[in-house]
């Protein structure tokens, strides 16, 4: 799954996001939509109900027959990654910010053929990608494009103030990144030519979809969107 995935529409769920709804049900609308990558993020949760968040997300995966083109990734929780993967469910892989558990170690436990990402402030991220080793890593995930209540910590400083990022910040993050990069916090339909004109891979996204009153037809038209059609 390392060198096939696509980042083109990223879903980032959990059960705080879908209003009630069944991830899985939310999941399976996104990918007949034509998402391309889910992550599962359950920030509550414990490793049990990550565990089973995630084999819920890889038997739909499996019942659209796209288990070999769309990545399932565990945000954070490598130990849940681990778990999953021990118990035969499709994890491709785990996805880390900065203060987390380093890339490194991910790759070390996960192996070769996982998929690792890694989120950031995309500021951090220029200086990071220009300054280290990003062999373990497989793409960055950048933003806030806004400020997001989903993610309310994402952008914000040790002052409390939040720091969104321009379109030209992410094209110049596209220029240096050795590794695709996907960017979400607060992308809206609206920003998808903007966004997708900066030459990034993909966007991701929480309530734009898991949060939508008809999670199918906002997903399609984010989609649509983005191929252009």
């Amino acid at each position: 799954m390392r060198n096939k995935f696509d980042l083109s529409a990223y879903l980032v769920i959990g059960p705080e996001n879908t209003g009630g709804r069944p991830v899985a049900r939310v999941i399976a609308e996104a990918l007949h939509a034509g998402f391309t990558f889910v992550q599962i993020r359950a920030k509550h949760a414990d490793a049990r109900e990550v565990i089973d968040l995630t084999r819920a997300a890889a038997d739909v995966i499996a019942a659209q027959e796209k288990s070999d083109t769309v990545a399932l990734v565990i945000n954070d929780r490598l130990d849940a990654v681990l778990a999953a993967r021990e118990q035969g469910i499709k994890a491709d892989g785990v996805h880390v910010g900065q203060t987390d558990i380093p890339p490194d170690v991910c790759r070390t436990y996960l192996g070769r053929d996982a998929i690792v990402g890694l989120s950031a402030r995309t500021a951090e991220l220029l200086d990071y990608v220009s300054g280290c080793d990003t062999a373990c890593i497989d793409y960055f995930g950048a933003g806030p494009l806004h400020a997001t209540p989903t993610k309310p910590e994402a952008g914000r400083t040790a002052t409390g103030k939040i720091v969104t990022r321009s379109f030209e910040e992410l094209a110049q993050l596209h220029r240096v990144s050795p590794v695709p990069v996907v960017v979400g916090g607060g992308v809206k339909t609206g920003d998808l030519p903007a966004l997708k004109a900066t030459g990034v891979e993909g966007f991701f996204v929480i309530s734009a979809v898991a949060g939508a009153e008809h999670p199918y037809a906002a997903a399609a038209e984010m989609v649509r969107i983005w191929r252009g059609r």
